[in-house]
Order: C-alpha cells, then structure tokens, then sequence
C-alpha cells in the first residue's frame, strides 16, 4: 500500500516540473500555435490551449485503465491517478481562481496563493512566444512573494 500511495503522490508532485517543462518548452516552443490563444484577451468559453488538458486527460485515463486491466504494469493506475489529481489542482487554480473562467469569489490571503497567483499574473504580461518568465503552475519561487505579503 505505501508504494501506491508513494507513486499516487510522488507522480501528482513530480507533474509540476513536468508541467512546467512542457510549458517553458513545448508550449512556448513547437506548440505555440495551440498555446498563443491562452496569452490574448478574448470572451470564448474554449481556446485552442485547453488541447492540452485533453492531452493530459487521455493520457491519465490510458494510464489508468491499462494498470487496472492489466496485472503487470498495475502502477501505471496509481501514477494515472496521480496525473488526474495535478489536473484536478490546475483547473481549480489555474481555470477557476486565476483566470475565473467560472466566475467565483475568491480573495488570495495567504502567501502561497498570492505568491503563485503573482507569478503566473507576471507570466501573462508577455504575450508573445519569447521573454516569459515564471511557468510553474501550483508553485512559484519566492521571487514573486512581496515583501508586505
């Protein structure tokens, strides 16, 4: 139990600097074209970007019902998991609390949230391919963390 429990959370931390490399890498880089339309204002519920997530979720769900189904690769349903939880936390802070495309409430109040809220505020200042900066997700270095905060 503790190896699925270890593999369950350790891949739902380890997908933020994949995440994160993806997004400095691939999505900045060869995947622009889907990505761009994350960094223009427009009123479209969709935008070409969220192909990612469909990406991530097909990946999650073939990593899930493959170790269910089949005995030998059985970790691939933890680490499916895993990914399926990282998605859970990024639409929640990404789609819902930063960009509010489901329109809340909400006021950060403690550090982190206004520390990685900052940051990822910061990251869209750019909206072109080159001279982003800060391209973590649910963590952002102290740098972005004020000193009155």
């Amino acid at each position: 139990m503790f190896i699925k429990f270890l593999l369950f959370f350790g891949t739902f931390f380890l997908m933020e600097g994949f995440a994160w490399f993806i997004h400095k890498f691939i999505m900045h880089g060869i995947m622009w074209n889907w990505h761009q339309s994350h960094h223009v204002h427009h009123k479209d519920i969709l935008e070409k970007n969220d192909l990612f997530s469909v990406v991530f979720g097909i990946v999650s769900t073939a990593a899930i019902i493959t170790g269910d189904l089949i005995p030998s690769v059985w970790f691939l349903f933890w680490i499916g998991l895993g990914i399926a939880l990282y998605g859970i936390f990024y639409f929640i802070f990404h789609d819902i609390i930063v960009h509010r495309r489901i329109k809340i409430k909400y006021v950060a109040r403690n550090k982190y949230m206004k520390r990685i809220m900052r940051a990822h505020y910061i990251h869209h200042k750019i909206h072109t391919r080159e001279g982003a900066e800060a391209f973590g997700f649910l963590w952002a270095p102290k740098k972005y963390e004020k000193k009155d905060d």
